[in-house]
């Protein structure tokens, strides 16, 4: 008998939909199931995998057939079909079987294709410049943007056609006149002397019979960063003129195939981009545009011939993470004239991006662009609290020189700045604010959430908290995108849950993840920016950043169910534990930075770099269990328990039941990551709201401290006090930021730095969690089992919040009337909640208007914390309660 109202959505490839150019062995897929109906579940799945759209309409998986397999799990099931070959196209889909044993219909049809696996799958060579040579540490100077062509004969009708591209630092590639894809600032960064990424491109439609042309413009990004800077990126080892490998495999409907490489034959020129560099800016003179250079019919006899270079010596790997790309255009809010001949476009909210600009005027017309994200008191644009570490050259500037046409519209290709204002001088005549729009630029990550509450304060919070995450990624985390774009460890992994909760980053997580990898030395030591040119070893790093290695892999566990993360890094998160364990004295830890950016009171970096060492040794002592490696669990778990203790030992009073100094860090570190023995906690957490209190319900905190204490808080009782300091306007606040015109996160509360960080950003994970109450449950990771746990705190009326997991859509949506306290849940199908509704018992509670032991899908365990405790199941309820006083 077929299911009913059972359908199958989401398809999922290695986190990704429909993926090109995928290099591991065994890519997972997952899919989400969606049904009405109360208490919804699989019970078993097939999948079908086959080489050819064809075979899988006839329902022939002629690569995998699982088989009816008896399992409710939909999440990173591991293909287990034959062995999958380079530049294979892959179509699946997915049926299941309901918690009645009825069959579904087929999913719709998903598809993945594979990347070049092998290094010999690799024909080409390594081209660019004739002029080319490798840079020494002391050569500044920038070539104009290589532009490399190449033209080709198809003569018979195409099936497919795929491009596999790196191009070094950044590349576009067009074919036919036509830029191919909509992505930008490819390949992602990476320590390009052990990993370059490569990029997999569909070019099907784009191909003609007859001649066809292959244009590549090469950008230096980070590969060829001349700039002379703080973190010495300028003297990596890597360092050389941009270069690309490039191989485009055409398959005919004859099933013959014909392949194009780069090679010693393509033609070389220079053009219009004149100069670009991560931080100076781009410039480019119109005048020097080579109309067609990227079609058939265009006469390349005067281009040179393209040099063979020698490659990166890092091993090529498939870019497997959502693409940078422009995600959205702001107008301008304001345009202001603060000296003849300077004008200041406002619009309006701090981005990452770049400017377009529409202009019309005589040739040889130079027009400058200068990005910042504060103003002067003159009112023009302030650049110096982002500008203090770039030390030569000029600073997020683009330049455009005009050809003397009609409308001429350019934005720039290699670069990106953040911003809120741009400064733009040389404009011919007086600009419109239609004449510059903004560009965001970052990586394309998908929305997986959103929040809302009665608390117009909180809501601007979380605007702001968006907007900096996805300002700072760009195929990496990084701490600003103005500044420095470094991904510093730190302030990644303090945001990572939130990021988990309103998107979903988790490719570029586990891209992430191996940059790491890549970065660790044979002790475990670890640098605080990654990638690195090799600068971090020395300063900013220390567990408090770079517990980056285990806290996100176990954050993807916990939030996405990812378990092969945990056993590919495995073996290096040990290493990183032992390598802590040589830098300890009697289990103390000293090295780290510290409570960085901290409000007032600074914290010894003692008490939060052994706080995160006994959080590492902890967390992989899981892993362990997880991984069946039982010797090594007993082993960390014992290694915590001696941390522990050393901690109490060095830091704790007895008598007092403070932690250090009793700085509001110290004390919600040890309460947050599970120092404090348990006959202490009461008193440990009544001195944690005495100091809150003494500071007028204000926080006292830096990054560190600021995460462990709306958490330490709400998990010891005191939510109310939490949503105190969430909730004030005046310094030191977020609400402060707010009431002074923040549009993103600020590194420190004065806003006397970068105004764009996300190292403050855990707070709407906290909205999440707690105001809503949306929650994994450790019993089963990935929000198979879901915790619904709200909080009706203080002022607030009412909140609301939506996470799209892997498995589907989960919604908390209370509010207050009167004595009444209203839950909406959805619980995806397949899934189960532990829902806490704030009542004394069950028979205070109605679902949907019956009585709970009327209702389908509910049962009542137990109260809690004055809370009644209910299991339900998948669904869609309305629960009513008289609420607990």
């Amino acid at each position: 008998m077929a299911a009913q109202g059972v359908s199958l959505n989401n398809l999922r490839c290695e986190y990704l939909s429909n993926p090109l150019g995928l290099d591991v062995a065994r890519p997972r897929l997952s899919w989400a199931m969606e049904s009405a109906t109360r208490g919804q579940k699989q019970t078993a799945y097939r999948i079908l995998v086959a080489s050819e759209f064809e075979n899988l309409a006839k329902d022939k998986g002629d690569l995998w057939d699982s088989g009816k397999v008896a399992s409710d799990e939909s999440v990173h099931i591991e293909y287990a079909g034959k062995p999958l070959t380079s530049g294979l196209e892959v179509f699946w889909k997915v049926r299941v079987w309901d918690r009645d044993g009825r069959e579904s219909a087929w999913s719709q049809p998903a598809m993945w294709s594979m990347g070049l696996l092998k290094p010999a799958d690799w024909k080409g060579k390594w081209i660019g410049s004739p002029t080319d040579r490798e840079y020494a540490a002391k050569n500044k100077k920038y070539e104009p943007a290589p532009m490399l062509r190449k033209t080709f004969r198809i003569e018979k009708p195409v099936r497919r056609a795929t491009a596999y591209i790196c191009g070094l630092g950044y590349h576009e590639l067009r074919l036919n006149g036509r830029k191919v894809g909509d992505s930008v600032l490819d390949p992602a960064f990476t320590r390009y002397d052990r990993r370059a990424l490569y990029v997999t491109h569909d070019v099907t439609a784009q191909l003609a019979r007859g001649t066809n042309a292959l244009g590549v413009i090469l950008g230096n990004g980070w590969f060829n960063y001349g700039v002379k800077a703080a973190w010495n990126f300028d003297e990596a080892a890597w360092r050389a003129c941009p270069k690309v490998l490039l191989q485009l495999v055409v398959e005919f409907t004859d099933r013959t195939t014909q392949t194009l490489v780069s090679d010693g034959t393509w033609k070389f020129a220079t053009g219009p981009i004149v100069a670009n560099a991560m931080l100076n800016g781009e410039t480019y003179d119109a005048r020097l545009e080579k109309p067609g250079w990227d079609t058939a019919r265009y006469d390349d006899n005067d281009w040179a011939a393209a040099k063979v270079v020698e490659p990166p010596q890092g091993v090529l790997s498939a870019q497997m993470t959502q693409p940078i790309r422009v995600t959205q255009e702001l107008k301008t809010v304001k345009l202001t004239q603060p000296k003849p001949g300077v004008f200041v476009f406002d619009i309006g909210q701090n981005i990452a991006g770049v400017a377009q600009l529409k202009v019309r005027g005589p040739a040889g017309t130079t027009v400058t662009l200068k990005y910042g994200e504060a103003l002067n008191a003159d009112g023009t644009v302030d650049q110096k609290k982002i500008k203090e570490h770039t030390y030569d050259g000029e600073f997020q500037v683009d330049r455009y020189i005009l050809k003397g046409a009609n409308t001429e519209v350019w934005q720039p290709r290699f670069v990106y700045s953040g911003f809120r204002y741009v400064e733009v001088t040389g404009f011919p005549g007086k600009p419109t604010p239609a004449s510059l729009r903004a560009l965001v630029v970052h990586t394309d990550l998908e929305s997986a959430g959103s929040f809302e509450c009665s608390n117009e304060l909180l809501n601007d919070i979380q605007r702001c908290t968006r907007w900096s995450y996805v300002n700072n990624f760009h195929g990496h985390p990084t701490d600003c995108p103005q500044r420095e774009k470094n991904g510093w460890t730190g302030d990644a992994h303090l945001a990572a849950e939130a990021g988990l909760y309103n998107f979903e980053p988790s490719a570029s997580y586990t891209k992430w993840m191996r940059d790491f990898h890549d970065e660790q030395r044979p002790t475990g030591e670890l640098p605080g920016i990654v990638p690195t040119g090799g600068w971090g070893y020395k300063w900013g790093n220390g567990p408090a950043w770079d517990s980056a290695y285990v806290l996100i892999p176990w954050c993807l566990y916990q939030y996405r169910g990812d378990q092969r993360i945990l056993a590919e890094h495995y073996d290096r998160l040990k290493l990183y534990v032992d390598y802590l364990t040589t830098r300890a004295t009697n289990g103390i830890v000293k090295i780290g930075l510290g409570d960085w950016c901290p409000a007032k009171t600074k914290t010894p970096v003692e008490i939060t770099s052994t706080g995160y060492y006994y959080a590492d040794a902890v967390i992989v002592s899981k892993i362990a269990t997880l991984l069946g490696k039982k010797e090594d669990a007993a082993r960390y778990a014992a290694l915590a328990a001696d941390i522990k203790k050393a901690f109490n030992r060095a830091f704790f009073n007895p008598q007092t039941k403070q932690y250090g100094a009793a700085s509001q860090t110290a004390l919600s570190c040890a309460l947050y990551q599970g120092l404090v023995e348990p006959q202490h906690v009461a008193a440990v957490t009544g001195n944690l709201v005495a100091n809150v209190t003494d500071q007028q319900g204000h926080l006292d905190c830096g990054i560190l401290g600021t995460k462990y204490l709306l958490h330490a808080l709400t998990d010891n009782g005191h939510a109310d006090v939490a949503y105190t300091v969430a909730s004030q306007t005046t310094a030191p606040s977020w609400g402060n930021w707010i009431k002074r015109g923040a549009t993103t996160l600020w590194e420190d509360w004065e806003g006397k730095s970068s105004l764009n960080h996300i190292m403050f950003g855990d707070i709407s994970a906290w909205f999440f969690e707690t105001l809503a109450g949306i929650q994994p449950d450790p019993a089963a990771p990935g929000f198979k089992k879901i915790i619904i746990r709200p909080t009706a705190v203080g002022d607030l009326k009412w909140a609301r919040a939506n996470h799209d997991s892997m498995r589907g859509k989960i919604v908390s949506d209370w509010k207050r009337e009167r004595e009444k306290f209203v839950l909406d849940v959805a619980i995806p199908p397949n899934t189960t909640a532990t829902v806490f509704i704030p009542a004394k018992s069950g028979g205070d509670i109605t679902e949907g208007g019956r009585p709970l032991d009327k209702a389908t899908g509910v049962k009542f365990l137990r109260t809690e914390s004055d809370c009644a405790v209910l299991a339900v199941e998948s669904g869609i309820y309305r629960f009513t309660a008289k609420m607990a006083k």
